[in-house]
């Protein structure tokens, strides 16, 4: 390390300029791990790895112009060691799987053949932003019921339509996964939109992915295609289902926009809650021809049993009435 590149790793302040890269999305990949003993969520990385990405980097990292390269691979040791030495890295061993121990202070020399812990977190205001709205947000939620009557609108528009466009987005993007794909090809818009492992801003990276379908699904295609051109083929011969079809939904989407969906029904019950619930004409001639049939496969012997347990009912009524 020269004279003049020396004074600039020394000083902390560049020190924390790299740190902040390397925790970034640009910086060397990590693995996450669960500390043992804390049992807390950290991110390790092996010393060859870290030194490697420093002092040969490849030619898509982005790195920052206000930061200088390392010319030698000693040189990026020598800083590692320097991260170590001032508890920005510490060593940890691995212990099972997903969890790693950190080891004692005295044992925390950097070596490439070793594992380190980040420890440095870089800026919190943001994440103390974060944590702020974060309470105010949960303030905001206890005291919904003194809203006022216009903010709880608005919510419940904002709601219902958030579902609704989430909806429509994921059957959109089945459809086209599912057109594409009977040609032989996968292709999915955002496909990691729902990956629970990236952050929110890159679970919308690619935007698009296009590739060749694995071989073999010629069968489970042509299913596909039969099974859906059905479905168009009835949508349109049959207008008339389909259209209440779409009737309904819309009445559906109509009623969730206006907070009658549950409201509807239960107001029904408020009105009918003192008349007697008597049973209507079909549900009668339905229970009359129900009990015919049964009647109809009975067996000659079961149905002097029958009359039999009929009489005996009725003697037992006259006798109660006598009494």
């Amino acid at each position: 390390m020269t004279a003049e590149e020396v004074p600039y790793w020394e000083n902390e302040e560049n020190l924390k300029k790299l740190c902040d890269f390397l925790r970034s999305q640009d910086g060397a990949a990590v693995r996450e791990a669960v500390e043992e003993r804390i049992e807390k969520r950290v991110h390790y990385i092996k010393g060859e790895k870290l030194v490697t990405f420093l002092a040969e980097p490849k030619k898509k990292t982005k790195w920052p112009d206000n930061i200088p390269k390392f010319k030698s691979r000693p040189e990026a040791l020598a800083v590692c060691k320097m991260l170590s030495d001032i508890g920005y890295l510490h060593r940890c061993e691995k212990v099972g799987k997903g969890e790693v121990s950190l080891l004692p202070r005295n044992r925390c020399e950097f070596v490439e053949d070793a594992y380190f812990a980040w420890i440095y977190q870089g800026d919190k205001r943001f994440s103390n932003f974060l944590t702020t709205m974060l309470v105010i947000g949960f303030f905001c939620c206890t005291c919904f019921p003194i809203w006022p009557n216009f903010l709880k609108v608005f919510v419940w528009y904002m709601s219902v339509t958030f579902l609704i466009f989430i909806f429509f987005l994921i059957v959109f993007r089945g459809l086209m996964f599912m057109f594409v794909w009977i040609l032989g090809f996968d292709f999915w818009i955002w496909p990691n939109l729902f990956d629970e492992r990236l952050g929110f801003f890159d679970s919308f990276k690619p935007m698009y992915s296009f590739e060749r379908s694995k071989s073999g699904q010629i069968y489970w295609r042509l299913g596909v295609f039969v099974g859906f051109f059905s479905f168009c083929y009835w949508a349109v011969t049959q207008p008339s289902e389909f259209d209440g079809f779409k009737a309904a939904q819309v009445d559906f989407i109509k009623d969730l926009y206006a907070g009658k969906l549950i409201s509807d029904s239960s107001q029904a019950d408020k009105e009918n809650i003192d008349k007697p619930k008597m049973p209507s004409l079909e549900d009668l001639m339905r229970m009359e021809e129900e009990d015919e049939e049964e009647e109809e496969e009975l067996t000659e012997e079961e149905r002097v049993q029958a009359m039999f347990d009929n009489l005996m009912d009725e003697e037992e009524e006259i006798d109660d009435d006598e009494e």
